[in-house]
């Protein structure tokens, strides 16, 4: 590929260069401009660390530590090279040593972060600012680790072996970084080469059916569908957030109070409900929500919570209350923390014999 100066009478092809040639340099200066320019090379990551390396077993850094929206972390290393070196083997090995980062530990991290580079504010603050938190939320966070790469070009030995590992779910990125000199200026062209944008929503959803039916065959317990029985009336084959909505459904309709609830469920007690003044259906409900959200400085994900049909939603108290879509290696404490406050319910739960 090559960058052209389309002029009145004819079509330029602009001069590569190299980062070498224009004496820039890997650390001083791509790395530099990355870690506050982040957004080029990784959207919607806010960066936590440079060179990051607090652990006993290695003396090695990560380039740029981050976090994604959805509370990935994200392995972020640069090479100014033409090929990218052995660029990929490195970062799988921060990317498994990172992989048990803690919130409380991204605290610290983007505490020394802020304090090297003279950054004001609350570190905790500003995680919980992007991650659009009210609080820590361990249940959900550093769920996965994402890599990118980031180089001047990438060997087809590097690629090759980048296009299998992400068949194997994993999640690494290709981004070039091509300069082109320009009347003593540097240009670059930036090009996420693996995936490609344009077929990396295609990708994500082979490779989500490819994990669930391998997962399905393992008896991996994420996809697991359970039987739940409430008072002795089953329901058969339910994903394990549907039963929890069932569970605390039936609760709240026979008065029991929903702060009640989310008072035992202790680890999700702030972020279990959203709830809105009156008794609203689905459609407003997002739309107080979004008003209330925005108001409070924060942003509203419908996606996050049951509140997409009217009989997601629950009413109590004169409030419209919306359960947390999102539950994960805890599912089943809450539900025999539930089952063992509320016996005369006889809450039970059980793996579904035939999963379809």
């Amino acid at each position: 590929m090559a960058i052209f100066e389309l002029k009145a009478e004819q079509i330029i092809k602009l001069p590569g260069t190299s980062f070498g040639a224009e004496g820039i340099k890997e650390r001083a200066d791509l790395q530099r401009l990355l870690r506050t320019h982040i957004d080029v090379v990784s959207p919607e990551t806010l960066v936590i660390a440079e060179e990051f390396g607090y652990w006993e077993v290695s003396k090695r850094r990560i380039d740029l530590l981050g976090l994604d929206k959805q509370a990935n972390l994200v392995v972020i290393e640069l090479k100014r090279t033409e090929d990218g070196g052995h660029m990929e083997l490195q970062a799988i090995r921060y990317a498994a040593m990172v992989s048990t980062m803690t919130f409380d530990q991204a605290v610290a991290a983007r505490t020394r972060f802020q304090s090297q580079h003279n950054i004001e504010g609350d570190p905790k603050q500003a995680i919980l600012s992007f991650l659009e938190w009210d609080e820590p939320d361990e249940d959900n966070f550093a769920q996965a680790v994402r890599i990118v790469l980031v180089s001047a070009d990438f060997s087809k030995e590097l690629t090759t072996a980048v296009m299998w590992l992400n068949m194997h779910d994993l999640d690494i990125r290709c981004v070039r970084l091509k300069p082109y000199a320009l009347d003593g200026r540097v240009l670059m062209d930036v090009q996420q080469v693996i995936p490609l944008p344009e077929a990396a929503e295609y990708q994500v959803q082979v490779k989500e059916k490819s994990q669930k039916e391998r997962k399905s065959r393992e008896g991996g317990a994420d996809f697991t569908k359970h039987d739940i029985s409430i008072r002795g009336k089953v329901h058969v084959n339910q994903w394990k957030r549907r039963a929890i909505l069932l569970v605390v459904r039936t609760l709240v309709d026979d008065g029991v109070a929903p702060d009640l609830i989310a008072e035992l469920i202790y680890w999700r007690s702030h972020h279990l409900w959203w709830t809105v003044e009156g008794n609203v259906d689905s459609e407003q409900f997002a739309s107080h929500a979004d008003r209330d959200a925005q108001s409070a400085g924060k942003g509203f994900n419908v996606l996050k919570w049951f509140c997409g049909d009217d009989d997601e939603l629950i009413h109590a108290n004169g409030r419209t209350y919306a359960l947390s879509s999102q539950w994960g290696k805890r599912w089943s404490e809450a539900m025999t923390l539930l089952a063992e406050k509320f016996p005369d319910y006889d809450i039970s739960f059980t793996p579904t014999k035939a999963n379809d």
